[in-house]
């Protein structure tokens, strides 16, 4: 029987789980949206909480439901904890500290592993998608939130906490928009989709071409920096924004980097979609349980 992953993937704006296999085939996917809560403990933990259960328990009584599980991956936006044994992320404000791992682990009855949903983006991609044969690539999502996942020398960086690649707090608009995280300016804080429908009073799927050439400018202006510091030939960019924006967002993008990156090794660096689609979250999430349980990078 083949092996199957539960896959969990907690965002923003909404909550999704699948099973998935070794080869990345998504399996009954189900989703929800993320609850409203008023950023307060307690009440607000587990109202969260109970939406992922919901979503795990709708998972296991559908199809291939009742197949042994060799694991739980999960995907969660950040920050977090060492190996996400608690989670606390800016977009989801009633939870702080969660210890989401160790519960799901309960829930489940598998080894459960989690990590941040950009790294996991870039775990699907590396393995199955655009960074498919790359050893060194960053991948990203421009969603709700911004956040990324970087591969360097063919190993997915984690960081001292397992944080890296938060290029969602680069700066690109020095004394710009104040961020979530504290700061001002960050690309969080000017071209995610939160940041958008603040900016003009309308969802983000309605912007018009000025502000979709505007967000592609930034992304790619924090892709560029992270290109010259890393040594990067290649970003691969996810997320409802950035797809639901299509070629002029990625045109801008590129002219972006194309202006910045003018180092012999930063030339020719390439901004392209993510070849995964809205299914790279939950195949990001089996991979990181995939990667856990087997004990590789």
């Amino acid at each position: 029987m083949t092996d199957l992953a539960l896959a969990v993937d907690i965002g923003g704006t909404k909550m999704a789980a699948a099973l998935v296999d070794r080869s990345g085939d998504l399996r009954h996917r189900v989703q929800a949206p993320t609850p409203r809560t008023s950023g307060h403990a307690g009440a607000d933990e587990e109202k969260l909480w109970q939406t992922v259960v919901q979503l795990v328990q709708e998972v296991r009584s559908g199809p291939d439901g009742r197949a042994p599980l060799a694991v739980c991956g999960v995907g969660c936006g950040g920050p977090m904890s060492p190996d996400g044994e608690t989670v606390s992320p800016l977009n989801i404000a009633g939870w702080r500290d969660f210890p989401l791992r160790a519960r799901l682990q309960e829930l489940t009855a598998v080894p459960t592993f989690v990590d941040n949903d950009a790294k996991a983006l870039a775990l699907a991609e590396g393995w199955f998608g655009a960074g498919a044969g790359q050893a060194n690539f960053i991948a990203m999502v421009v969603s709700t939130g911004i956040g990324g996942g970087l591969f360097v020398d063919g190993r997915l960086l984690g960081g001292r906490l397992g944080n890296a690649g938060h290029i969602g707090h680069v700066i690109v608009v020095p004394g710009g928009r104040p961020c979530a995280c504290g700061g001002r300016g960050c690309l969080e804080a000017e071209a995610s989709g939160t940041a958008l429908a603040a900016i003009m009073g309308q969802p983000a799927e309605e912007a018009p071409p000025d502000v979709v050439e505007r967000t592609g400018t930034l992304v790619g202006r924090a892709v560029a920096s992270v290109v010259n510091l890393l040594d990067l030939p290649l970003a691969i960019v996810s997320g409802s924004v950035a797809l639901g924006f299509g070629e002029p967002f990625f045109v801008a993008a590129q002219r972006e980097v194309e202006l910045r990156c003018g180092l012999d090794f930063a030339r020719g660096a390439l901004i392209v979609p993510g070849a995964l689609g809205d299914k790279g979250p939950l195949i990001g999430a089996g991979c990181v349980g995939w990667r856990g349980v087997d004990g590789s990078s």
